[in-house]
């Protein structure tokens, strides 16, 4: 069965963004795409997690919400982990389940928050990657 595919102008315009905003959420890893030559191409599973669309056969379930709060950490390791943690995320499979994954740097104090909001699954995983990570 194959899956509608879009454009990064197509997702753009269904989610009333900028084209170069979608290239930008591409690259930091927050939008998975298939790069075809030189653009890329967006499954529809993707664009339903990406806009928080649960799908019909799937109701919603739980969500968990966890704060890790990691003193002592360099702009560096933020940027690190900002990268590393989306990307972990998607891997080489598909996730039905929308899931935010935000880090902050206090440069202040040097130290970096780390928010994650999805399924309880999928959370615990992700706390297990930061724990790797640090």
């Amino acid at each position: 069965m194959s899956e509608e595919v879009y454009t990064v102008e197509q997702f753009a315009e269904r989610l009333k963004l900028h084209p170069k905003t979608v290239l930008r959420f591409i690259r930091e890893g927050r939008l998975r795409a298939v790069k075809l030559g030189k653009s890329y191409r967006i499954l529809r599973s993707d664009f339903d997690a990406f806009a928080g669309v649960v799908p019909k056969e799937r109701p919603a379930g739980a969500r968990v919400t966890a704060i890790v709060d990691l003193p002592g950490m360099s702009p560096e390791a933020a940027q690190r982990l900002a990268r590393v943690l989306p990307s972990a995320r998607m891997g080489q499979t598909a996730h039905p389940d929308p899931m935010s994954i935000d880090v902050v740097h206090d440069p202040d104090r040097d130290h970096v928050k780390v928010v994650l909001i999805g399924a309880p699954g999928d959370v615990a995983s992700m706390l297990r990657m930061v724990e790797t990570l640090t």
